[in-house]
Protein backbone atom coordinates (compact mmCIF):
# COMPACT_ATOMS: atom_id res chain seq x y z
CA UNK A 1 0.00 0.00 0.00
CA UNK A 2 1.38 3.34 -1.21
CA UNK A 3 1.69 6.16 2.22
CA UNK A 4 0.49 9.09 1.70
CA UNK A 5 1.37 12.80 2.28
CA UNK A 6 0.60 15.14 4.73
CA UNK A 7 -1.87 16.58 2.31
CA UNK A 8 -3.28 13.42 1.32
CA UNK A 9 -1.83 12.80 -1.69
CA UNK A 10 -0.04 9.43 -3.16
CA UNK A 11 3.50 10.44 -4.10
CA UNK A 12 4.12 9.19 -7.92
CA UNK A 13 6.02 6.06 -8.39
CA UNK A 14 9.72 6.81 -9.88
CA UNK A 15 10.77 3.62 -12.45
CA UNK A 16 12.60 0.90 -11.60
CA UNK A 17 16.06 0.92 -12.85
CA UNK A 18 15.75 -1.63 -15.04
CA UNK A 19 12.30 -0.49 -16.47
CA UNK A 20 14.78 2.80 -17.32
CA UNK A 21 17.22 1.16 -18.63
CA UNK A 22 15.31 -0.89 -21.20
CA UNK A 23 13.70 2.48 -22.33
CA UNK A 24 16.64 3.49 -22.89
CA UNK A 25 17.82 0.60 -24.54
CA UNK A 26 15.09 0.74 -26.99
CA UNK A 27 15.41 4.47 -27.46
CA UNK A 28 19.44 3.72 -28.50
CA UNK A 29 18.11 0.90 -30.96
CA UNK A 30 15.02 2.91 -32.35
CA UNK A 31 17.65 5.92 -32.73
CA UNK A 32 19.80 3.46 -34.94
CA UNK A 33 17.11 2.42 -36.94
CA UNK A 34 15.74 5.54 -38.10
CA UNK A 35 19.64 7.10 -38.78
CA UNK A 36 19.93 3.70 -41.11
CA UNK A 37 15.99 3.83 -42.32
CA UNK A 38 13.89 6.56 -41.87
CA UNK A 39 11.01 7.35 -39.00
CA UNK A 40 8.88 5.20 -41.10
CA UNK A 41 10.72 2.17 -40.61
CA UNK A 42 8.63 -1.18 -39.91
CA UNK A 43 8.39 -1.32 -35.86
CA UNK A 44 9.29 -4.94 -36.21
CA UNK A 45 12.88 -3.66 -36.73
CA UNK A 46 13.16 -1.24 -33.66
CA UNK A 47 12.00 -4.29 -31.63
CA UNK A 48 14.17 -6.95 -33.57
CA UNK A 49 17.42 -4.61 -32.90
CA UNK A 50 16.16 -3.84 -29.08
CA UNK A 51 15.70 -7.43 -28.49
CA UNK A 52 12.01 -6.52 -27.35
CA UNK A 53 8.69 -7.65 -28.30
CA UNK A 54 6.48 -5.07 -30.46
CA UNK A 55 3.87 -4.91 -27.35
CA UNK A 56 7.01 -3.68 -25.54
CA UNK A 57 7.51 -1.18 -27.74
CA UNK A 58 3.58 0.00 -28.09
CA UNK A 59 3.62 -0.58 -24.49
CA UNK A 60 6.10 2.29 -23.79
CA UNK A 61 5.32 4.62 -27.25
CA UNK A 62 1.89 4.30 -27.49
CA UNK A 63 1.87 5.62 -31.13
CA UNK A 64 5.21 6.51 -33.69
CA UNK A 65 4.75 9.95 -32.92
CA UNK A 66 5.67 9.35 -29.57
CA UNK A 67 8.24 6.92 -30.12
CA UNK A 68 9.81 9.71 -32.39
CA UNK A 69 9.63 12.11 -30.07
CA UNK A 70 11.41 10.69 -27.25
CA UNK A 71 14.22 9.09 -29.72
CA UNK A 72 14.58 13.17 -30.47
CA UNK A 73 14.91 13.72 -26.18
CA UNK A 74 17.33 11.52 -26.24
CA UNK A 75 19.56 11.88 -28.82
CA UNK A 76 19.25 15.15 -27.62
CA UNK A 77 20.60 14.62 -24.14
CA UNK A 78 22.85 12.01 -25.64
CA UNK A 79 24.41 15.16 -27.96
CA UNK A 80 24.05 17.30 -24.81
CA UNK A 81 25.77 15.02 -22.20
CA UNK A 82 28.37 13.87 -24.85
CA UNK A 83 30.18 17.54 -25.74
CA UNK A 84 32.02 17.75 -22.37
CA UNK A 85 32.79 14.13 -22.14
CA UNK A 86 34.54 14.17 -25.32
CA UNK A 87 36.05 17.34 -24.33
CA UNK A 88 37.52 16.09 -21.53
CA UNK A 89 38.63 12.35 -23.13
CA UNK A 90 39.40 13.34 -26.99
CA UNK A 91 43.53 14.23 -27.99
CA UNK A 92 42.08 17.59 -28.66
CA UNK A 93 39.15 20.20 -28.80
CA UNK A 94 39.03 19.81 -32.64
CA UNK A 95 39.08 16.20 -32.26
CA UNK A 96 36.54 16.50 -29.78
CA UNK A 97 34.43 18.75 -32.00
CA UNK A 98 34.32 16.87 -35.24
CA UNK A 99 33.25 13.59 -32.78
CA UNK A 100 30.80 15.56 -31.65
CA UNK A 101 29.25 16.83 -34.83
CA UNK A 102 29.50 13.21 -35.83
CA UNK A 103 26.49 12.63 -33.29
CA UNK A 104 25.21 15.24 -34.14
CA UNK A 105 24.62 14.32 -37.95
CA UNK A 106 22.89 10.77 -36.33
CA UNK A 107 20.53 12.78 -34.43
CA UNK A 108 19.69 15.68 -37.42
CA UNK A 109 19.17 12.06 -40.04
CA UNK A 110 16.56 11.45 -37.24
CA UNK A 111 14.98 14.46 -36.95
CA UNK A 112 14.31 15.40 -40.39
CA UNK A 113 11.26 12.79 -39.73
CA UNK A 114 10.13 14.38 -36.86
CA UNK A 115 7.68 16.84 -38.45
CA UNK A 116 6.14 14.27 -40.42
CA UNK A 117 6.04 11.84 -37.78
CA UNK A 118 4.14 14.97 -35.44
CA UNK A 119 1.67 16.05 -37.95
CA UNK A 120 -0.47 19.12 -37.09
CA UNK A 121 1.37 19.28 -33.57
CA UNK A 122 2.89 22.28 -34.66
CA UNK A 123 2.89 23.93 -31.11
CA UNK A 124 4.86 20.57 -30.03
CA UNK A 125 7.12 20.75 -32.35
CA UNK A 126 8.50 24.48 -31.82
CA UNK A 127 8.47 23.21 -27.91
CA UNK A 128 11.09 20.21 -28.70
CA UNK A 129 13.03 23.28 -31.81
CA UNK A 130 13.30 25.19 -28.45
CA UNK A 131 14.44 22.39 -26.03
CA UNK A 132 17.27 21.48 -28.98
CA UNK A 133 18.48 24.89 -29.16
CA UNK A 134 18.61 25.34 -25.52
CA UNK A 135 20.64 22.07 -24.80
CA UNK A 136 22.53 22.06 -27.87
CA UNK A 137 24.07 25.29 -28.72
CA UNK A 138 26.01 26.09 -25.49
CA UNK A 139 27.58 22.40 -25.37
CA UNK A 140 28.43 23.32 -29.35
CA UNK A 141 29.68 26.77 -28.44
CA UNK A 142 31.70 25.54 -25.40
CA UNK A 143 33.79 22.66 -28.17
CA UNK A 144 34.02 25.58 -30.41
CA UNK A 145 35.94 27.93 -27.57
CA UNK A 146 37.70 25.56 -26.89
CA UNK A 147 38.84 24.59 -29.82
CA UNK A 148 39.85 28.51 -30.40
CA UNK A 149 41.72 28.75 -27.34
CA UNK A 150 44.12 25.97 -28.46
CA UNK A 151 44.69 27.46 -31.99
CA UNK A 152 42.97 24.87 -33.89
CA UNK A 153 40.06 26.41 -35.51
CA UNK A 154 39.53 30.82 -36.71
CA UNK A 155 37.93 32.64 -34.51
CA UNK A 156 34.57 34.13 -35.47
CA UNK A 157 31.87 30.74 -35.80
CA UNK A 158 29.17 30.88 -33.75
CA UNK A 159 27.53 27.84 -32.69
CA UNK A 160 24.40 28.50 -33.78
CA UNK A 161 25.57 29.35 -37.08
CA UNK A 162 27.66 26.09 -37.50
CA UNK A 163 24.81 24.07 -36.40
CA UNK A 164 22.32 25.70 -39.08
CA UNK A 165 25.21 25.07 -41.64
CA UNK A 166 25.41 21.35 -40.76
CA UNK A 167 21.30 20.56 -40.42
CA UNK A 168 21.53 22.44 -44.05
CA UNK A 169 24.20 20.00 -44.99
CA UNK A 170 22.01 17.06 -44.22
CA UNK A 171 18.74 17.75 -45.40
CA UNK A 172 19.96 16.36 -48.92
CA UNK A 173 20.23 12.96 -47.56
CA UNK A 174 16.04 13.20 -47.35
CA UNK A 175 15.71 12.39 -51.05
CA UNK A 176 18.85 11.40 -52.34
CA UNK A 177 20.03 8.15 -50.74
CA UNK A 178 23.36 8.28 -52.78
CA UNK A 179 23.96 11.74 -50.96
CA UNK A 180 26.60 11.55 -48.12
CA UNK A 181 26.10 14.84 -46.29
CA UNK A 182 29.22 13.90 -44.00
CA UNK A 183 31.62 14.75 -46.56
CA UNK A 184 30.58 17.93 -46.67
CA UNK A 185 30.24 18.36 -43.08
CA UNK A 186 33.78 17.06 -43.14
CA UNK A 187 34.82 19.99 -45.54
CA UNK A 188 32.69 22.49 -43.42
CA UNK A 189 34.59 21.51 -40.70
CA UNK A 190 38.37 21.97 -42.32
CA UNK A 191 37.00 25.12 -43.75
CA UNK A 192 37.15 26.14 -39.94
CA UNK A 193 41.00 24.87 -39.16
CA UNK A 194 43.61 27.97 -39.33
CA UNK A 195 45.56 29.24 -42.28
Amino acid sequence: MASTSPSGEVPARSKRADAVRNQQTLLAAAAEVFVTSGVDAPIREIAARAGVGMGTIYRHFPTRADLVVAVYRHQVEECAEAGPTLLAGAESPYEALRRWVDLFVDFLVTKHGLANAMQSDSSGFEALHTYFLDRLVPVCGQLLDASVDAGEIRPGTHAYELMRGIGNLCIGRDSDPGYDPRRLVELLLRGLRPG
